[in-house]
C-alpha cells in the first residue's frame, strides 16, 4: 500500500524472542504499531482514519509509519517502550492492541515514551515519587496526529492528553480542531 506521507515498517531477519528495532522512521512521522492480528478489518479501518488529512480544514498531510510485522502480536506496552525509547525524537508511539480492534471508534493505545530520572531526590521530588504521571490514554486515530506534532513541538505534554482523555465519558481524546 503506498500513500503520500505514508512509511511502512520494513523488517529484517530477528530473534524470535526479541522486538526489533524500529528503522526507517521519518521523525515527522506518527508511529502506530500493531499488536492484535484478529481482525484485518479492523486494522484497516485504522489505517484509514490514521491516514486521512488532518487540521482544521484537512490541510496537514497525514505522516505515519505503521509497524505491521506479527512478530509484534501480543507485545505488552513495557515491552514496546523498551524498544522504542531508544529514539530520542519519538514523543509518543500509538499501538493497535486488542482494545483498539475491538471498539466501535479504534482507539489506539498511546503511550508517553519519556524515561523519568529513577534517582529522583525525594526532598525535592516527593509529589512525583508517590504519584507519578500517567503513561498512557487512548486515542480516536483521528486525533493521533494532534497529539503527536503537539508532543514533538513541546506545545503540550502528556498530561494535557491524558487529562483531556479522562474528561471525555468514554476516555478517549477526540480530534482537537
Amino acid at each position: 500500500m503506498e500513500q503520500s506521507g505514508f512509511s511502512p515498517q520494513v523488517v529484517e531477519e530477528r530473534d524470535e524472542n526479541v522486538l526489533p528495532e524500529i528503522v526507517g522512521r521519518d521523525a515527522f512521522a506518527a508511529l502506530v504499531i500493531r499488536t492484535d492480528y484478529d481482525d484485518e478489518s479492523a486494522w484497516r479501518a485504522v489505517v484509514a482514519e490514521v491516514s486521512q488529512p488532518w487540521g482544521l480544514n484537512g490541510e496537514y498531510e497525514a505522516r505515519v509509519h505503521l509497524v505491521d510485522d506479527p512478530v509484534w502480536a501480543g507485545a505488552a506496552p513495557d515491552a514496546v517502550l523498551g524498544v522504542v525509547e531508544r529514539d530520542e525524537e519519538l514523543s509518543v508511539v500509538f499501538v493497535a492492541d486488542k482494545v483498539t480492534m475491538r471498539s466501535a471508534h479504534r482507539a489506539l493505545l498511546a503511550l508517553d515514551t519519556f524515561v523519568e530520572d529513577e534517582d529522583l531526590d525525594p526532598m525535592y521530588y516527593q509529589e512525583l515519587i508517590d504519584s507519578p504521571p500517567a503513561r498512557e490514554f487512548r486515542t480516536t486515530p483521528a486525533a493521533v496526529h494532534d497529539v503527536h506534532v503537539n508532543l514533538a513541538i513541546a506545545n503540550l505534554d502528556f498530561q494535557d492528553f491524558t487529562e483531556a482523555a479522562l474528561a471525555d465519558p468514554e476516555g478517549v481524546l477526540r480530534p482537537m480542531g
